[in-house]
C-alpha cells in the first residue's frame, strides 16, 4: 500500500534516499520553469495565429518539441533511475543532454520561423544527438541493475526515445523542403504519428502502468508487468508497421499497424479501469485528469484509426491535422497537467506538511477545471467550425493558463525553499543549469519579438536591407480560389515590410508558400492567417503545396521595385507568374468598362436571302483579362459575326478588305460550290460578292482563306453559321460557342508562327477570349431549356464541351441527332474535331452555378472555361 508520503518514482518502494541528497530537486524545479516556459509561449503563438506567420506550427512545436519533450526527458530518466534501481547518472551531463535538447528544440523553432534552413538543421541534429545520448544511458542502465516488477517500463521510454530520433529526421526533411512533394503527404502523416503515439503516447502509457495506482493509492494488479510488456508489443510493434508504411505509401500497412496500436491501448484501458477501487484517491484532482487524457487518447487512435480506413491519404493529412488540437490538449496537456499535479509537491518538497500544502495550491478549483478543459476538447473535437472551435480553444487555454499560473506559484514557493535549504547546506546554487535554460528561452523570445512584425517603425533594417521602402508597411489582400491565387503580382519597393493577408475561398482547401518564407497552413474555405514576410529585398515567388497546384498555375510572384513611385502592390498587365512562359494571367482582372461578348443566339432574320457585309481587318481587342492583342478579323471582331438561317436559305456575303497590308478570302463551310472564284483572296481595297445556298443543317464554320490559313485562321479569321435544322423547335435560351487557340504576340511574327506550328498556344478560348464567361456568366433560369451550338475554330484543336453538374438530353453532331429527349439515354460532352459542329440541350434542374469546359483539361486551365449562373 502506498502512503501519500510515497514517491511514485519508488515503484513500489520507499523512494531513494539519494533523490534528496543529490540535489535533484534543484534540477527538476529548474526543468520544470522551462516546462512552463515553454507551455506560456505556446500559449502565445496559439492566441497570435492572426499575426505571427507558422503560428499554429509554432504553437504546437513549442508545446510538444518544448514543453513536452523537456518534461519526458527528466521524467524518464528520473522513473527509469527508481524503477530499474540504477545508479543516478552523471548530473552534469544529464544537465548536458537537458540543455542540448532545449537549445535543438529552440534551433529548430527559430529556424522553421525564421525560415533559416541551415538552422533547422542543425537545430534537428542537435536533438537527435541529445535524445540519441538519452537513449544511450537509458538502454546502459539497464545493465548490471537490480532490476524490479516495473522494469520493462523503461523499454517504453526506451522506445519513445527512439521515435524523437525517428520524427526528428521527418520532421527536418519535412521542414526543409527535402521530402519531396511526391513523398510530402505520406511523410507528414508519418511525422505526425512517430511523434504523437511514439515519442508522447509510449511514455504516457508506460508511466501510467505505475502512476495510476500510485495516484489511487492502491496497489499494482500482479499482472502488471506481464501486461506492461505486451502492451509495449503491441503499441511499439504498431507504431513501427504504420511509420513504415505511411513511409512508403501503404495504406493497409498503416491501418494494420494503428489497430495493433488500438488493441495495445484497450489492453491498458482495460488493466486501468480494473484498477480503481472506490477509495479516495491521493490527488482526486490528478487521477481525474489522467483519467480522462486516457479517454481522450482512446478517442483518438480510434478515430485516427477510422480516418485511415476511409480516407485516402491526401485528405487524410488534413483530417489529422484536425484531430491534432484533441489529442494534444485532451491528451498531452492533460498529462501533462494531471502528472504535475502529484508529482510536482513530491520533488519540490521534503517533508509531508510542505507537500500538502503545495498540493493544495496545485488542485485549487481542479473540478471546474477540469470541466471546462474537457467541454473545450469536445468542441474542438466536433466538426464546428467558427465560433464553437473559438469557444473550445478558448476554454481550453483558459483552463490551462489557471493551471500554469497555480504552478508558477507552486514552482517559485518551492524555490525559496530549496534556496533556503542549499544556503543552510552551503551548495552551490549551480548556475549552469539556469543560464542554458535563461538562454533558450531568451533565444525563442529574441526571435519571436524580432520576427513578429510589430516593430515596423522603420528603425531597423536587416543586414543591409533598407531600400526605397524601408520604414514602410504594406497588408496586401490575397485570395486562393479557382487554382488561382489572386493577385498573382505583388509590386513592392525594396525594404517595405510586406505582409499579406491570405484568405481561401474555394471549397477546396490551399495553403501559401513563400519562397524561403513562412506559410500558412492548410486553410479550409473561409480561413484567413496572415503572413509577415519581413523586409522584402528581392523577388520572390509564392505557391500552393498541394501537389499539382503549383504547376496547375497556383503561384503568385512578389517582384521588388526599386522606384517607389510604381509600389502599387496591384496586379499589372498580363505579365505573371502564370504568365511566366508567355500566357496570360486569369486571375487578373479586365479592363474597366469591358464586357463579355454576347453568346446568345439572334433569331433567323425573316425572308431567304440574308445579305451580309464582311470587312476584314486588323483590330485590337482584349483577348484575356489585360491582356490587349491585334487580330485579324471579320466584321471588327474574332469571331467574326454569326450567320443564321434555316436550310434552303440563300446567303449573300460581300466582303470588303480594309486590311491596308495584305490579301484575305473567305471560305464558307455551309455552301457547296466551286472554290475558285468566291474563295480567292482579294487585296487591299478590293471587295468580293460571296453568294451560297444553305442546303443543309449544321453548325458550320467560316475562315479565311488565304494562304497561309493557320496563321489567318489562327489570328482570329473564323465565324460560325447556324443552320436550323427542320422542325428544330424553340429553347429558352440559344447560345453560340465558338472555340478556339489563343496565340500571343505580333500577328505573323516569327515567335507567334513558331507556337502555331508547334500547337502550343498561349491559351484555349470560347468566342475569343479567354476566361470571358467566368467573369460574366451566362444566366438562365431553372428549369429552362437551353441550347448550346459549339464549332471547334482550331486551327488546330478540337473541343470535348462538358456542363459540370447536368447532362444532355439533345445531342446533335455534323448534321445528324446523336441522341434526342425521347430517349433513355444521356450525353456529357459533345465532342468536336477541328472545323467540327454541333449542338446540345439540357435543363437546369436548380438555382446553382454550372461551369462548362473544354474537358481537356489543358485547355480548360487555360482559359476555356465558363459559367451558367442559374436563377430561381
Amino acid at each position: 500500500m502506498y502512503s501519500k508520503n510515497d514517491d511514485p518514482a519508488g515503484g513500489g518502494g520507499r523512494p531513494p534516499s539519494r533523490f534528496k541528497a543529490s540535489g535533484l530537486r534543484s534540477r527538476h524545479l529548474a526543468a520544470h520553469v522551462v516546462v512552463a516556459a515553454w507551455a506560456v509561449l505556446a500559449l502565445l503563438a496559439a492566441s497570435a495565429q492572426q499575426t505571427l506567420p507558422v503560428a499554429r506550427w509554432l504553437a504546437i512545436h513549442l508545446f510538444l518539441l518544448g514543453a513536452a519533450t523537456t518534461a519526458i526527458v527528466v521524467w524518464s530518466e528520473h522513473f527509469a533511475v527508481a524503477m530499474l534501481h540504477a545508479p543516478q547518472p552523471d548530473r552534469r551531463w544529464s544537465n548536458a543532454r537537458l540543455a542540448g535538447v532545449n537549445a535543438g528544440a529552440a534551433g529548430v523553432l527559430a529556424g522553421v520561423w525564421a525560415d533559416l534552413p541551415v538552422l533547422t538543421g542543425a537545430g534537428c541534429a542537435l536533438l537527435i544527438a541529445a535524445v540519441g545520448a538519452h537513449l544511450v544511458v537509458l538502454v546502459r542502465m539497464g545493465r548490471g541493475a537490480l532490476g524490479g516488477r516495473l522494469a520493462p517500463i523503461a523499454d517504453y521510454y526506451r522506445a519513445a526515445a527512439a521515435a524523437l530520433i525517428v520524427g526528428a529526421v521527418l520532421g527536418w526533411l519535412l521542414a526543409t523542403g527535402q521530402a519531396g512533394p511526391q513523398h510530402y503527404t505520406g511523410l507528414k502523416l508519418a511525422h505526425v504519428h512517430v511523434t504523437l503515439l511514439g515519442w508522447i503516447g509510449l511514455p504516457v502509457l508506460g508511466t501510467l502502468f505505475m502512476l495510476w495506482p500510485t495516484v489511487l493509492g492502491v496497489r499494482m494488479a500482479e499482472r502488471t508487468t506481464r501486461l506492461a510488456r505486451r502492451v509495449l508489443a503491441l503499441t511499439g510493434g504498431g507504431l513501427l508497421i504504420t511509420v513504415a508504411g505511411l513511409s512508403a505509401g501503404r495504406r493497409s500497412a498503416a491501418v494494420l499497424g494503428v489497430a495493433l496500436y488500438a488493441v495495445g491501448v484497450a489492453v491498458a484501458a482495460q488493466l486501468f479501469a480494473r484498477t480503481v477501487r472506490r477509495r479516495p484517491a491521493i490527488s482526486a484532482a490528478a487521477a481525474w485528469m489522467l483519467a480522462a487524457a486516457g479517454g481522450w487518447l482512446v478517442v483518438g487512435v480510434v478515430t485516427d484509426l477510422v480516418l485511415l480506413v476511409v480516407r485516402p491519404p491526401a485528405e487524410l493529412r488534413d483530417d489529422i491535422g484536425s484531430l491534432l488540437p484533441v489529442l494534444l490538449v485532451g491528451l498531452v496537456a492533460q498529462v501533462l497537467i494531471g502528472a504535475l499535479t502529484y508529482l510536482l509537491p513530491i520533488v519540490l518538497t521534503s517533508g509531508p506538511k510542505e507537500r500538502a500544502a503545495l498540493r493544495a495550491v496545485l488542485e485549487r478549483g481542479w473540478a471546474a477545471r477540469l470541466v471546462v478543459l474537457n467541454l473545450g476538447v469536445a468542441l474542438l473535437a466536433l466538426p464546428l467550425p467558427g465560433p464553437p472551435g473559438t469557444a473550445g480553444m478558448l476554454m481550453a487555454g483558459a483552463a490551462g493558463a489557471v493551471f500554469l499560473a497555480l504552478a508558477v506559484r507552486v514552482l517559485v514557493r518551492g524555490g525559496r525553499g530549496l534556496l533556503q535549504n542549499t544556503d543552510r547546506a552551503g551548495v552551490s546554487r549551480r548556475p549552469a543549469l539556469w543560464g542554458t535554460v535563461a538562454g533558450a528561452v531568451l533565444t525563442v523570445l529574441a526571435v519571436l519579438v524580432a520576427n513578429s512584425g510589430g516593430d515596423t517603425g522603420g528603425g531597423t533594417s536587416a543586414a543591409g536591407t533598407s531600400g526605397a521602402g524601408a520604414g514602410t508597411t504594406r497588408t496586401v489582400a490575397v485570395t486562393l480560389a479557382d487554382m488561382r491565387i489572386r493577385p498573382a503580382r505583388v509590386e513592392v519597393a525594396a525594404g517595405t515590410v510586406l505582409r499579406l493577408k491570405v484568405t481561401n475561398t474555394d471549397a477546396q482547401r490551399h495553403d501559401l508558400k513563400i519562397e524561403d518564407g513562412p506559410a500558412t497552413p492548410m486553410l479550409a474555405k473561409g480561413g484567413t492567417r496572415v503572413l509577415d514576410l519581413g523586409q522584402v529585398t528581392g523577388n520572390r515567388q509564392a505557391w500552393c503545396t498541394l501537389p499539382g497546384h503549383r504547376a496547375a498555375g497556383m503561384t503568385m510572384d512578389i517582384v521588388v521595385k526599386e522606384d517607389t513611385a510604381t509600389d502599387s502592390g496591384e496586379h499589372k498587365g498580363h505579365t505573371s507568374a502564370a504568365a511566366a512562359d508567355g500566357g496570360p494571367d486569369l486571375s487578373a482582372d479586365f479592363s474597366t468598362g469591358w464586357q463579355a461578348r454576347g453568346a446568345d443566339l439572334a433569331p433567323a432574320p425573316g425572308g431567304t436571302v440574308h445579305k451580309v457585309e464582311l470587312h476584314a481587318a486588323h483590330t485590337t481587342v482584349e483577348v484575356a483579362p489585360g491582356v490587349q492583342q491585334q487580330m485579324w478579323t471579320f466584321g471588327g471582331s474574332a469571331p467574326g459575326p454569326t450567320l443564321h438561317g434555316k436550310v434552303g436559305d440563300t446567303f449573300e456575303v460581300t466582303l470588303a478588305n480594309d486590311d491596308e497590308g495584305m490579301g484575305h478570302g473567305i471560305d464558307f463551310h455551309a455552301g457547296s460550290l466551286a472554290p475558285d472564284v468566291p474563295m480567292r483572296t482579294i487585296q487591299p481595297g478590293e471587295r468580293l460578292v460571296y453568294r451560297f445556298r444553305a442546303e443543309k443543317a449544321g453548325a458550320w464554320l467560316y475562315h479565311c482563306s488565304t494562304a497561309p490559313m493557320l496563321q489567318h485562321i489562327g489570328n482570329g479569321m473564323y465565324g460560325a453559321v447556324i443552320i436550323d435544322p427542320p422542325g428544330l423547335e424553340k429553347a429558352d435560351h440559344e447560345y453560340v460557342l465558338v472555340s478556339s487557340e489563343l496565340y500571343l504576340g505580333t500577328p505573323g511574327s516569327t515567335a507567334q508562327v513558331a507556337k502555331m506550328r508547334q500547337n502550343t498556344p498561349d491559351a484555349w478560348v470560347f468566342n475569343g477570349v479567354a476566361d470571358q464567361y467566368a467573369k460574366q456568366p451566362l444566366k438562365v433560369k431553372a428549369g429552362d431549356r437551353a441550347r448550346f451550338w459549339v464549332v471547334a475554330a482550331g486551327p488546330s484543336d478540337g473541343i470535348a464541351f462538358h456542363m459540370v453538374g447536368t447532362v444532355f438530353d439533345t445531342v446533335y453532331k455534323e448534321g445528324a441527332y446523336l441522341l434526342q429527349p425521347d430517349q433513355a439515354g444521356g450525353a456529357q460532352v459533345l465532342d468536336l474535331a477541328a472545323a467540327q459542329g454541333g449542338f446540345v440541350e439540357t435543363t437546369f434542374p436548380q438555382a446553382g452555378h454550372y461551369a462548362f469546359v473544354d474537358h481537356d483539361m489543358r485547355h480548360a486551365e487555360a482559359g476555356a472555361h465558363g459559367m451558367v449562373e442559374v436563377s430561381r
